[in-house]
């Protein structure tokens, strides 16, 4: 019978910047989900429904807050089900026998292998390496069932990357036939998006009659089935797959979506939660789970549901029926029937334990009634479940299938443990074994620019691997790969050359003795580039001075480099020296310290910069393009007689008195503008002599009056304050004077 068409509402416009009613139940149901009343929740998502559907976007949106919530729900009730599981086998155990410490666990990454993909557990074929620095399977990406990486969570970007040069030829080299089992699954994929699945599932059928172990070529082959339309043969292969893998969210997910796709909504959301269960990240599933609760919400499907569901359900009460249930649940595989309203709060309650059940015919009758009124409320007075048959529900819901189970003599469920059926290492027909020395070539490990073993290696975009290093100096030059040319400005720009953490950890694993002496090589470079003294980096620009702010802008490549250098030695200094027709830089010079650092898309940067000491230069050379200095410090010769002491003193007051009055003079735009570039004058010391460099305003003025550099070079090379001072003298009467003509 078809269902009454739905109700037009007109809602009047709310005012501007004032949330709508359905806008309010929106953020009122997301608030209770986060509150994890989930009941109460569903109420007021379908109250806002109600009121005529919503932006898609925005509904969605508040709906991943329900889902997230019933997915944590769903796992706590998971981990409480195996921590009491385990305590029971646990006490049986040390009934029948005496304590044992259990033997070390290894890792994950030794357990596993280095060439296992993080998203599927199997061979890394035709590796991609995403911005993060992790490598995975091009078809875990292609398939778009990630947009984080898995093991660090950081997004995953960059779906069109090239697959990883370096690591694909390692894996023809070392793993021969996994590669070619891997190109035999790529072939049933382009089948299966050509629309070809008669063709898909008789490659996939003969690749199993070779080799049954194979659970890739199985799920492909579950694919095929259900592109033909054979349900029931694409969920038996897709349950043998679980049976083996049971944490495959890919698995899950399949299953799931063959499930949706026949009618069997209810099961299939038992699914996808539980595939968002083993891994939180998988967008696909929650996409779908999000959709689900859109349409099951929806007024006509709550007034449907309610009333059909509660006839046909019959809810388990005691530990007798639970077999009984058991049997139910297959019945529904079996027939794939359809779900309804109720089974998505069965859903709910199980997960949460936040909505309850009716269980006479006086309260099924209420439910009726209060649902013409609002589809998700129920009577008050329901009794509510007890613990055992609150578990007695969660595991007739969280039977996925009926090989995750074992049924006990006294009618309980327990979980088949994973290491039951098989390894997850056998799972793939990939066992990762010790790679043959005649194998292992440091050739392979190389970098194409400076032809030495990796260090830090960093994957562009288009598959290449260089020296991180190596490929910013390449980049400094033109934002384009070193090998094939290909544009990387979007790289570039980014700035996040991510280690390929495989690499390096294939280096580290094969080649230890290799990567010392590399390592070694390479500090005595950093601690060569870090001497403030010897072999200083030289910019050649403009006149800098001690305390003063010196912002620059580094567009040159050798400049880049220098920059960089000094940031890596942690140093964060260089000289500045203004440039001499036939030296190349002048003889006096001032260290600059980097403040702050901000790149700019196209690789230049703003260095915001500040004086420190003064320098004169008593070696010239050069070091990758810019010039180098061995240098010694400047100092102040000090004053040591008191009268002497006495007159300097007066000088610089009378100076300094001299130096305001000249720039209260100025004009207020001038003014505004040496303030804005130099920040203000600074204040009279006590102490004019503390200082290896004097007073610090005598600099800032220097650094603001309109003379040549030539004749600033001068003073600032002086070694006495008091003639310093009495050149500064000279320069503010020769200004002073020609402002009064």
């Amino acid at each position: 019978m078809a269902s009454p068409p739905r109700a037009l509402s007109v809602e009047v416009p709310s005012e501007p910047g004032v949330p709508s009613e359905q806008e309010r139940l929106l953020r009122r149901g997301e608030r209770l989900a986060l509150g994890h009343h989930l009941k109460e929740a569903l109420e007021a998502y379908s109250a806002a429904l109600r009121l005529g559907p919503p932006p898609m976007l925005s509904c969605r949106r508040r709906l991943g807050t329900l889902v997230d919530c019933l997915v944590l729900h769903y796992r706590l009730r998971q981990k409480e089900e195996a921590e009491g599981e385990g305590k029971e086998q646990a006490a049986e155990a040390a009934e029948a026998a005496p304590a044992v410490p259990p033997p070390e666990e290894k890792g994950e990454e030794e357990e596993e292998g280095l060439f296992r993909c993080s998203g599927c557990r199997g061979f890394l074929s035709e590796p991609v390496t995403a911005p993060c620095g992790h490598s995975s399977c091009r078809r875990c990406l292609s398939e778009e069932f990630r947009t984080r990486c898995r093991r660090c969570g950081e997004p995953l970007g960059l779906p069109s990357a090239s697959a990883t040069v370096a690591l694909r030829h390692l894996g023809e080299k070392w793993f021969p036939a996994e590669c070619e089992r891997a190109r035999a699954w790529r072939r049933l994929g382009q089948l299966l998006a050509e629309g070809r699945p008669r063709e898909a599932l008789l490659a996939a059928s003969r690749g199993l009659a070779e080799d049954p172990s194979d659970l890739m070529l199985q799920v492909y082959r579950a694919e095929s089935y259900a592109g033909i339309q054979d349900l029931k043969s694409a969920l038996d292969d897709l349950n043998a797959v679980t049976a083996k893998m049971p944490k495959w969210p890919e698995a899950c997910y399949r299953r799931a979506k063959i499930l949706h796709n026949a009618g069997s909504v209810d099961d299939a959301l038992q699914l996808f939660l539980h595939c968002l269960a083993l891994d939180e990240g998988f967008l696909p599933a929650k996409l779908e789970v999000e959709k689900m609760l859109y349409d099951l919400l929806s007024p006509e499907n709550v007034q449907k549901s309610l009333k059909e569901s509660t006839l046909n359900s019959s809810h388990i009460r005691s530990k007798q029926r639970i077999h009984d249930s058991e049997s139910e649940t297959e019945e529904s595989y079996d027939n794939l029937q359809h779900t309804s309203m109720t089974d998505l709060e069965v859903t709910s309650e199980s997960v949460g334990g936040s909505l309850h059940r009716t269980q006479s015919a006086h309260s099924l009758n209420s439910t009726e009634k209060m649902a013409k009124d609002d589809g998700l409320k129920r009577v008050s007075s329901e009794p509510l479940l007890s613990c055992q048959e609150k578990g007695a529900l969660l595991k007739r819901k969280l039977s996925l299938s009926e090989q995750d189970f074992t049924v006990c003599e006294d009618g309980r469920n327990k979980h088949k443990k994973q290491g039951e059926n098989t390894k997850r290492d056998a799972a793939f027909s990939f066992i990762y074994e010790a790679i043959p020395d005649d194998l292992i070539d440091v050739s392979d490990f190389e970098c194409s620019l400076c032809m030495r073993l990796f260090l830090h290696p960093v994957t562009t975009p288009c598959g290449h691997t260089f020296c991180r290093n190596c490929l910013e100096r390449c980049l400094d030059y033109a934002p384009q790969c070193p090998l094939c040319k290909e544009s990387l400005k979007e790289y570039l720009a980014s700035r996040k050359y991510s280690i390929t953490q495989l690499l390096e950890e294939l280096i580290m694993k094969y080649m230890p003795a290799e990567l010392i002496e590399r390592k070694r090589i390479h500090d005595e470079e950093i601690s060569e580039h870090a001497s403030l003294i010897k072999n200083v980096p030289i910019f050649v620009c403009t006149m800098a001075y001690p305390t003063v702010p010196c912002p620059l802008h580094v567009f040159e490549p050798r400049y880049r480099l220098m920059i960089r250098r000094s940031i890596e030695t942690e140093t964060k200094q260089f000289g500045m020296c203004i440039s001499n027709p036939q030296n190349g830089f002048a003889d006096y010079g001032c260290m600059l310290y980097i403040r702050n650092l901000d790149y700019l898309p196209d690789g230049r940067s703003v260095v915001d910069t500040v004086g420190l000491k003064r320098f004169r230069v008593l070696r010239r050379g050069m070091k990758d393009g810019y010039h180098t200095a061995d240098i010694e410090y400047l100092e102040d010769i000090k004053v040591e007689n008191d009268c002497e002491k006495k007159k300097l003193g007066e000088l610089h007051d009378f100076v300094y008195s001299q130096a305001c009055s000249w720039f209260q003079s100025l004009r207020n735009k001038f003014r505004s503008q040496i303030l804005q570039h130099f920040g203000p004058m600074p204040e009279r010391e006590e102490n004019i002599q503390e200082t290896a460099n004097g007073p610090a305003w005598c600099w800032w003025l220097l650094a603001v009056l309109p003379v040549d550099p030539r004749y600033q070079l001068t003073v600032f090379s002086m070694k006495s304050l008091k003639e310093r001072l009495l050149k500064i003298q000279d320069i503010l009467t020769y200004f002073s004077r020609d402002q009064s003509k």
